[in-house]
């Protein structure tokens, strides 16, 4: 069983110290012993002992450790502290909207705020298309319309639109995949607060901000005032070190942890990654990690900014940002500590992101179909590393394998990007060898199913392998449809075999 395979192989701890992390005079050692665990879901815990309350000050006020979110919410808020639970009106940032969602919030704005009323500052509004964008259904061109309407209305500074959809190259202003396109573009600055009317708006928070989804309601009142009522949540800290085998990505390491933690397992909590492993992560593989978040029912993901950060951001932004980072103090609801080194790659099989299996324990399950592409698995490395795949194997692929760039940035690396180690070739080049689908217009496209026409969408009952984020019956198109989310490498290599593949086979 796949379960037990993980559990002996990737040993997991957690070490719950309640409010006791503050005060390291009291807190005591503990060393865990790695034990068998009887099911996958079992997790080592340990509980410190009750102590004697500890006596109030009486020298004046004790400024207590926070986390990095419960700083950045601090300054936000302009308050000197604040702890989990906490409600407080948080100064916004960045708000970012798109096509789904973004008609709706500047109706509610002008409903509730007038007809006439003018937004809080144009210059932090970004509005993005990107979701329904490359079709013929009626209703999602009225979206983009709509968008523009409000847009030109509000002299909205960064509105990335599209008017010619037969040619998205003709439209010199559109970006593509809104949390792709956002760094990009230079709007995530560490230390700031970015709310954006998608669940995936925690991508951002690899750049050390919190970033977080809110539903219309919120939008339309920030786009008004400028200012959003937030609850402080509670930090999980995920400590990863180890070198990373040459087979793994950020998919595989978010896929283990929502495995372990389940999609409830972060309800409301910010999960904090660090760790040597996290260190050497670029900011694309970041990127990946900080997405899928939300699939742990996180309610935002942070790493803490380092010269990597910094460096990515050189050429992005002008504007000054203050990162913060956690205090050595800090209180952690929950700490989980991984060894990288035993990771294996990994899958989610249908029809949840927590059934996290091995890949090469599913080498039996045929497939259909293989995407590439999305926020989560649509990014330039991510089309990188599937075409080193294709190239070590030199053989075409056996299922129809489609590739979607997140972003036009995304497309034109694709096209002019030598990929390491192949000989000079690009993409684009190993792409077309290995008898892949031309890379289609940078959207969205498929991974939320979308209008019947949308490219690469799910119209059968057939079995996918995707760099998605989301499985569930119906994600991508018909509802009877079997997704097993999984690494660009692992769906590279499915791709070659018509069967979910461990990629170990083509890169060792």
């Amino acid at each position: 069983m796949a379960s037990s395979a993980l559990a002996s192989n990737f040993p997991v701890f957690i070490k719950k110290d309640g409010d006791l992390s503050a005060f390291p005079s009291l807190a005591p050692s503990f060393h865990v012993q790695k034990t068998k665990k009887r099911n996958s879901r079992e997790i080592v815990s340990v509980m410190a002992p009750q102590q004697s309350p500890r006596s109030p000050s009486t020298t004046g006020s004790v400024k207590t450790a926070m986390t990095m979110t419960e700083k950045i919410l601090a300054r936000a808020s302009e308050k000197p502290q604040l702890s989990p639970g906490d409600n407080v009106w948080v100064n916004v940032d960045i708000l970012m909207t798109h096509d789904v969602c973004g008609p709706g919030s500047f109706a509610i704005f002008k409903k509730e705020f007038g007809e006439k009323a003018k937004v809080w500052d144009r210059d932090k509004i970004i509005v993005i298309p990107d979701h329904y964008i490359f079709t013929n259904d009626e209703r999602a061109n009225r979206n983009v319309d709509t968008l523009r309407e409000y847009c030109i209305e509000q002299n909205i500074k960064y509105f990335y639109d599209i008017k010619d959809l037969g040619n998205f190259k003709a439209n010199p202003d559109y970006k593509g995949v809104c949390h792709v396109a956002l760094a990009q573009e230079g709007h995530c600055r560490p230390g700031e607060v970015l709310l954006g009317t998608d669940s995936h708006t925690c991508t951002a928070g690899a750049f050390g901000q919190f970033a977080t989804g809110i539903g219309i309601t919120d939008a339309g009142f920030v786009l008004g005032t400028g200012k959003s009522l937030l609850k402080v949540p509670p930090t999980l800290r995920f400590v990863m070190d180890g070198e990373m085998p040459n087979y793994l990505l950020a998919k595989d390491l978010i896929l283990q942890i929502i495995g372990e933690i389940s999609v409830s397992g972060a309800t409301y909590k910010s999960m904090e990654f660090v760790g040597s492993t996290v260190e050497s992560l670029t900011m694309e593989e970041r990127m990946t990690l900080c997405n899928m978040v939300i699939e742990a029912g996180g309610k935002n993901g942070v790493i803490p900014p380092d010269s990597t950060t910094h460096k990515y951001l050189e050429d992005k932004t002008s504007l000054p940002y203050e990162p913060v980072y956690s205090d050595a103090q800090a209180r952690f609801l929950s700490e989980y500590r991984f060894d990288v080194s035993n990771l294996e790659p990994l899958v989610a099989k249908p029809h949840s992101p927590d059934k996290r299996a091995l890949a090469r324990e599913c080498k039996d399950v045929k497939i259909d179909r293989v995407y590439i592409g999305s926020c989560t698995g649509g990014k330039t490395e991510d089309f990188l590393s599937a075409a080193k795949v294709f190239h070590a194997s030199g053989k075409k692929v056996k299922v129809p394998t489609f590739l979607v760039p997140a972003t036009h940035k995304v497309w034109m690396d694709i096209y002019s990007l030598p990929v390491p180690g192949c000989g000079g070739k690009t993409c684009s080049q190993i792409f077309e060898e290995a008898g892949c689908d031309t890379p289609a217009s940078p959207s969205c496209s498929a991974c939320m199913g979308g209008p019947r026409d949308t490219y690469a969408r799910m119209n059968e009952p057939q079995v996918c392998v995707s760099t998605t984020n989301r499985n569930f019956p119906g994600r991508m198109g018909h509802k009877e449809g079997q997704v097993y989310l999984a690494s660009p490498y692992t769906a590279a290599a499915s791709a070659l075999r018509g069967y979910v593949s461990d990629p170990r086979e083509f890169l060792q």
